[in-house]
Order: C-alpha cells, then sequence, then structure tokens
C-alpha cells in the first residue's frame, strides 16, 4: 500500500510527458527509416545511368585495349543517352588503374576495360603484393576480344622464318633481343614462353610505352617484338615490318599468309590477349546485367564485328558468369607459366 497516494497524482503529468516525447521519437525514427528505405527503393528503381559513366583503361593511349574501349564508349553513350569517357591510367604493369576501379564506389558509374595482365598473370607474378584481389574486389561483366600478337621483326634482318629466328638465337646466345610493353604484358609472355619452348635464352628489353617500343622496332634497335595484330598489322602492311608468325591457335582472315607459331615450329605456343569490362565488387546485379547485354549486343553488331575481324582478332561478348569462369581459368594457366619460366616483376 503506498504510503503517500498523492506522489502519483503528482507524477502523472511528467509520465504523460514523457510518454508523448517518447511516441514523437518513435514516430520520428519510424519516419526516417520509412523515408531511407523508400529513397533506396527509388535508387535502385530509377534508371540506369543517370549521369556520365567513366571507363578506366590500365594502359596507354594508342594501344589496342585503349582504341576498343574508345570505340564501344562511344556507342555506350549513344545507347544510353550519357557520356561515356575513357580514361588511360598506367603504370606498374596495369595495377594502378586496375586498383582504382577496384577501390571505386560500386554505383555502376566507374567501369574497367581490363586487360590480361593486372587480371590473370599479375596475381602470381606480384604474388602478396597485388593492392586488390582480381577475384574479390572486382566483378566480372563481359569478355569483349581475345587479341593475338604478331611476332615481327625489321624487314633488313635476315630472319624469313621463325625457324631462322630460333636458330640465331642458339648461335648467338643472348644476343638477340626481344621487346616488351613491361612485365606480365603478353609481349613479355610471349618472349619468356618462346625462351622456354625453344630452349633459348633471348634477352628481353622492357618498355614504359608499347607506342615508343614500336617505333624503335620499325627502327631495327631490337631483332624482334610481339605485338597486338591491331597494333601492328598496319605496319606489316606498310611494310616496315616482317610478320613472322601469329599467336593465336589459327591463322587470321586478316593476314592469311602468316602461320601460327605452332604452324612455325614452335610446338604448344598459342597465347592471346583479351579485354573485357569490370566493375567493382557489390556493383548492383541489375547495372552489371544491362552493361553486359548491352556490350554483348554491340560487338555482335556487323560493323563492330568487321572492325574486330579486320584487326586479326576475335570478337565475343559474353556473360557475367562466363567471363568469371573464363578468367579463373586463365589465372591458372598463367600461374604456371610465370612459375616455369620463373619470370619476375622488373
Amino acid at each position: 500500500m503506498n504510503p503517500n497516494p498523492g506522489d502519483n497524482a503528482l507524477n502523472m503529468p511528467r509520465l504523460r510527458g514523457r510518454a508523448a516525447r517518447l511516441a514523437t521519437l518513435c514516430s520520428a525514427g519510424l519516419g526516417a527509416a520509412v523515408l531511407i528505405a523508400f529513397s533506396t527503393a527509388q535508387a535502385q528503381n530509377r534508371p540506369w545511368p543517370e549521369r556520365p559513366v567513366r571507363v578506366i583503361v590500365p594502359g596507354p593511349a594508342g594501344s589496342a585495349p585503349d582504341a576498343m574501349a574508345r570505340l564501344l564508349g562511344n556507342k555506350l553513350s549513344e545507347t544510353w543517352g550519357q557520356p561515356v569517357t575513357v580514361e588511360n591510367v598506367v603504370g606498374a604493369s596495369g595495377n594502378i588503374g586496375t586498383d582504382r576501379v577496384a577501390k571505386a564506389p560500386a554505383d555502376g558509374y566507374t567501369l574497367l576495360y581490363n586487360t590480361i595482365g593486372p587480371i590473370a598473370v599479375n596475381v602470381t607474378l606480384f604474388a602478396g603484393k597485388l593492392p586488390y584481389d582480381p577475384l574479390k574486389d572486382l566483378t566480372p561483366v563481359s569478355l569483349v576480344v581475345k587479341v593475338p600478337n604478331l611476332l615481327t621483326v625489321h624487314p633488313g634482318l635476315p630472319f624469313r622464318s621463325v625457324r631462322d629466328l630460333i636458330a640465331a638465337a642458339k648461335r648467338d646466345g643472348g644476343k638477340i633481343r626481344y621487346a616488351t610493353a613491361g612485365p606480365g604484358t603478353t609481349q613479355h609472355l610471349s618472349g619468356e614462353l618462346l625462351n622456354m619452348l625453344a630452349g633459348l635464352q633471348m634477352t628481353g628489353i622492357p618498355y614504359k610505352s608499347s607506342a615508343q617500343m614500336t617505333t624503335d622496332a620499325i627502327g631495327g634497335q631490337f631483332e624482334l617484338m610481339f605485338h597486338n595484330a591491331p597494333v601492328v598489322l598496319p605496319h606489316i602492311k606498310a611494310g616496315s615490318l616482317r610478320a613472322l608468325a601469329i599467336t593465336s591457335g589459327r591463322r587470321s582472315p586478316s593476314a592469311p599468309d602468316v602461320p601460327t607459331m605452332i604452324e612455325a615450329g614452335v610446338d604448344k605456343f598459342e597465347i592471346t590477349a583479351w579485354f573485357g569490362f569490370m566493375a567493382p565488387a557489390g556493383t548492383p546485379p541489375a547495372v552489371v546485367q544491362k552493361v553486359s547485354a548491352d556490350v554483348a549486343r554491340l560487338v555482335a553488331a556487323p560493323d563492330v564485328q568487321s572492325r574486330i575481324l579486320a584487326d586479326a582478332s576475335e570478337p565475343v561478348g559474353s556473360t557475367p558468369d562466363e567471363y568469371g569462369a573464363f578468367i579463373r581459368a586463365e589465372i591458372a594457366k598463367w600461374r604456371e607459366v610465370v612459375k616455369l619460366t620463373n619470370m619476375k616483376p622488373e
């Protein structure tokens, strides 16, 4: 029994005031939660993209991936009704540009037009030193194209075939030099694979710029160069470089007289560069699917197909799942090659 019944009566207005304030706070909190949920739903339902999209290419302007990224960027801009800008971010064998996308907001407004090195080769080549994990920090969108290299020499040199080149390399030891566009690139991989398969000790000459590498090849500053077909085909047709072989598994209709490396006598030699679109991990699946479908449709368009085939390359255009499976297989493949050749970052 309450010894002072009047205390309850005195406290009732205070209690009612607290209850009212609590109800107001709860109502405000509930309202904010509803507003946040509504805004999130609205954002998810809004058509993408609503603003410009940036595509980062981890390679220099004028390179094979840069040219294709700009072609597709222009066409995606027409498709989406928003500007699509291409930004070249070079350095550290493509790792800097790739890392920039891996750490970008996962909203679809920053995409990567990736190259093989930073995604499949550098995992092993820079083991424990990569600032990103291509399987965890990036989301596959679409594999766009596979690009072979052409083995070229200066036309003033006596080499008329790969066998001529191998014979000279065995005779002259490390005096035969090949140019590379940096560790982990297919130019580097091609040279090291030829060393391994043919029992050679050719010396790699690294370049920071693939454009300068091509200029020096035309000037005869070294003996041979593996380079992406779209870059060197014009120089081969102009007669300023001589093609000895192509690194794909079959000949190209754009260079039908150029044998494959296997046909030229180097068994098991097959390398293609490949380029595609990736996005930061966590990018909304609907955005990933949209970009993938739009890219695949554009790659299948007759004008893009003819452009790719004219460059001695293979158009693909894949789903995200297909691209993810392809990347995992490529990482395993190049892990073995990097270890067998004892390749090191320079």
